[in-house]
């Protein structure tokens, strides 16, 4: 098994369009338990080896399915946000 270096990540701000209240506490927690999932099995993109800072990324946009479950949606969130850091 190869071993990731310990990551630090910081979000300071996941704008939700489309969620209220609860709605968007639960999908930002499923966001950030699939984006540290992702970072420890893919590690980080090859462009972060000396580090990084970014100010601003755009995860782009998806079509949601009528009774998606928060999970699912923190699922393709979390894989449009790791796309955009492999850009």
């Amino acid at each position: 098994m190869v071993m990731n270096p310990p990551v630090e990540l910081h979000i300071e701000e996941l704008v939700l369009h489309g969620f209220t209240g609860h709605d968007a506490y639960r999908v930002g927690g499923a966001v950030e338990q699939q984006i540290s999932q992702l970072l420890q099995e893919r590690g980080l993109p090859s462009s972060f080896s000396h580090g990084a800072h970014i100010d601003h990324l755009h995860g782009g946009s998806f079509t949601m399915q009528q009774g998606m479950k928060d999970a699912s949606v923190g699922t393709r969130i979390a894989q449009s946000v790791y796309k955009g850091l492999a850009k």
